[in-house]
């Protein structure tokens, strides 16, 4: 085996090859064309390698169904863990929650027994319970002519309503219970 050195005492390549910086290709900028085709490649094998799962793909086009210039959100304005004063010897006490727009207010109480509430003013309305990725459509309460809802639906995870007024249509933020 001939193991050539230079003077410095640095191996020779015994190929011949130098990798000096003469022999590497000049930079020529910035090539829009050739970053859309390795972005385009890279996409490509992202797919290939990596896939959307079906389900997330699913909620992401849900969650952008959910906005809509016709929807208005009703903001979070009162919060019982936040504001609300701790009950003596209440071992579940139920958490209220007040949601507002310029027309509309939504009061929700959520406890172990389930989830009412009332829109004011007092109105029918359709309430959808949203929560989290669902195969099926959400589950739907009615509100009577005096706004009054309730549902023995145990709430859990992240949610929001979808309210549905004879005038609107308005979502709460969403909270995690």
């Amino acid at each position: 085996m001939n193991n050539a050195h230079d003077g410095a005492g640095l191996p020779q390549d015994p190929e011949g090859f130098d990798d000096s910086a003469d022999d590497l290709p000049e930079f020529e900028g910035d090539d829009s064309l050739d970053n859309d085709l390795l972005e385009e490649t890279l996409r490509q094998a992202a797919a290939v390698m990596d896939p959307v799962p079906a389900q997330l793909q699913q909620t992401a086009v849900e969650a952008y169904a959910l906005y809509s210039l016709d929807t208005r959100l009703a903001e979070l304005t009162f919060d019982s863990l936040v504001h609300g004063l701790p009950v003596r010897g209440a071992m579940d006490p139920p958490r209220m929650l007040t949601f507002h727009t310029d027309e509309l207010t939504v009061d929700i109480e959520v406890s172990a027994h389930g989830l009412m509430g009332q829109v004011l003013p007092p109105q029918e309305a359709r309430i959808e319970v949203l929560s989290g990725p669902q195969l099926a459509s959400p589950p739907t309460l009615t509100a009577d002519g005096m706004g009054r809802f309730t549902s023995d639906l145990h709430v859990t995870g992240p949610f929001a309503l979808r309210l549905r007024t004879a005038a609107e249509i308005v979502t709460t933020e969403w909270l995690r219970v």
